[in-house]
């Protein structure tokens, strides 16, 4: 029995469709769905993903569950915007020393949703990291830099831009959160993606942009 099939019986069942009609009416609903076990709810919401044209959050109970339910996720339905939001700590509940790759995978996944594309977006998460404030959409694009190639940019602004952001400059970049400066060569490691950026300047004009 191979993958392809098990999904093709969820997505013929007869409450497949009763289900996403409800799901999709215009006031709110609850619906309580009994004896779904192990990986069933993954092809549950693979389901119901591919019937749907709408945006979808998903809550889970806990960090390690909603990881699991990411993976599934993605490995059943093939789709591009689907984010892990996780809280911003090394230990889950506990406002202490941050995890600098959970910190990075919530600043992805407000960059997505805040982004204008044809794709359906896809939310991962877990009450931990729902109560942890975020920054409002206004407040998000108005602190938000995009250097083009073949425009000019202010190295001296950058400079304060990054530092007012809370970035640190030092002579070469390691963690997300770092910025230099070498003659014509910027290299930043965004939180936001996995891999910093090296943007090389011809005079004051932006000649290369690239992940290292």
């Amino acid at each position: 029995m191979n993958l392809q099939y098990l999904q093709d019986l969820y997505l013929q069942h007869a409450c497949l469709k009763p289900l996403t009609d409800e799901i999709v009416l215009p006031s709110p609903k609850l619906i309580q769905l009994t004896n779904i076990h192990a990986s069933a709810f993954s092809f549950i919401a693979s389901s119901v993903f591919k019937q749907i044209d709408y945006n979808h959050l998903f809550i889970l109970d806990d960090k390690e569950s909603a990881a699991y339910f990411q993976n599934d996720f993605e490995t059943l339905t093939g789709a591009l915007d689907i984010c892990l939001f996780p809280d911003s700590y090394k230990k889950t509940g506990q406002i202490g020393e941050l995890n600098s790759s959970h910190v990075m995978l919530r600043a992805e996944a407000l960059m997505k949703l805040n982004t204008i594309n044809p794709h359906k977006k896809v939310l991962v998460t877990y009450p931990e990291a729902l109560v942890e404030k975020v920054v409002n959409t206004e407040s998000f694009s108005k602190n938000t830099i995009y250097i083009k190639q073949s425009e000019k940019l202010d190295v001296s602004f950058l400079t304060e831009f990054m530092v007012s952001m809370g970035f640190t400059k030092v002579d070469f970049v390691y963690e997300p959160g770092q910025f230099a400066i070498r003659g014509g060569i910027i290299d930043i490691y965004s939180f936001g993606n996995e891999h910093p950026y090296r943007v090389e300047l011809f005079d004051d004009e932006v000649d290369t942009i690239r992940i290292f």
